[in-house]
């Protein structure tokens, strides 16, 4: 049985659901006090971009280069997590910007301005779900909601 009768509900599906991806990192961020990288912080972009891009897909429903963008935006998202979650696996080497310690001090004001903000690693995983990270479970997500487009893209007629 298919619970997205047609691509209208689709899109309301991929709202809520990108509204509650984005309240849930930021739950964890400001509530539970846990410090994304910047490779989290990045991973929430595709997301805001979802969320106004399936409001207009649910008021134009019918177009489907509405639904190629969703497609594009979490693969965009399936690739980033895909990175994180390969980074904090040790699959890939960390890129020099997600790096905790990479400080250029030119002047005390800098100095005092970069001690307030302590960007974690993107290797380190601080927070898991069912024992996963959160990358990782954003990868896995993402991949299904592009399988899941691409497979409502070619079938669905409405």
């Amino acid at each position: 049985m298919n619970i997205f009768i047609n691509k209208k509900n689709f899109y309301l599906f991929i709202l809520f659901y990108s509204l509650l991806a984005i309240f849930f990192a930021l739950y964890v961020e400001y509530i539970l006090q846990y410090k994304p990288c910047k490779l989290c912080l990045y991973q929430r972009i595709p997301y805001i971009f979802a969320i106004f891009i399936s409001f207009v897909g649910y008021n134009y429903f019918k177009n489907d280069k509405i639904l190629i963008l969703i497609v594009a935006i979490f693969l965009v998202s399936t690739l980033i997590s895909g990175y994180h979650y390969g980074i904090e696996s040790s699959i890939f080497e960390e890129f020099s910007g997600c790096t905790a310690d990479t400080l250029e001090i030119i002047d005390k004001s800098e100095l005092l301005k970069s001690l307030s903000y302590n960007a974690s690693s993107c290797k380190d995983v601080s927070f898991k779900l069912f024992g996963i990270s959160l990358a990782g479970i954003n990868f896995l997500l993402s991949l299904l909601i592009v399988v899941y487009s691409s497979r409502t893209l070619v079938y669905e007629k409405n």
